[in-house]
């Protein structure tokens, strides 16, 4: 599973599979290289993409959630952690 989902000022995203073989799923932290996409370049500095697949080839711009993670996304800072889900046995 890859999922996002927002409160309109924070992100939480979870990368996690019991297979070990999630799809891929990256957020932006660096504004002023997803800004270089001409379509995007009037983009706020706080403004955060979560993407199953980096938009282009931007040095610095994605950051993969690694498989098995959760991340929490707000204004000026992010955090990953892992993630692992509590038996139900």
């Amino acid at each position: 599973m890859t999922v996002a989902t927002t409160d309109g000022d924070s992100i939480w995203v979870f990368r996690y599979s019991s297979e070990k073989s999630t799809n891929s799923l990256y957020y932006s932290s660096n504004i002023a290289q997803v800004r270089q996409l001409e379509v995007l370049n009037e983009l706020g500095s706080d403004t955060r993409f979560i993407v199953s697949e980096p938009l282009r080839d931007l040095p610095g711009a994605w950051n993969e959630v690694p498989d098995g993670s959760w991340g929490l996304m707000r204004r000026g800072a992010h955090e990953l952690q892992p993630f692992t889900p509590v038996s139900s046995a």
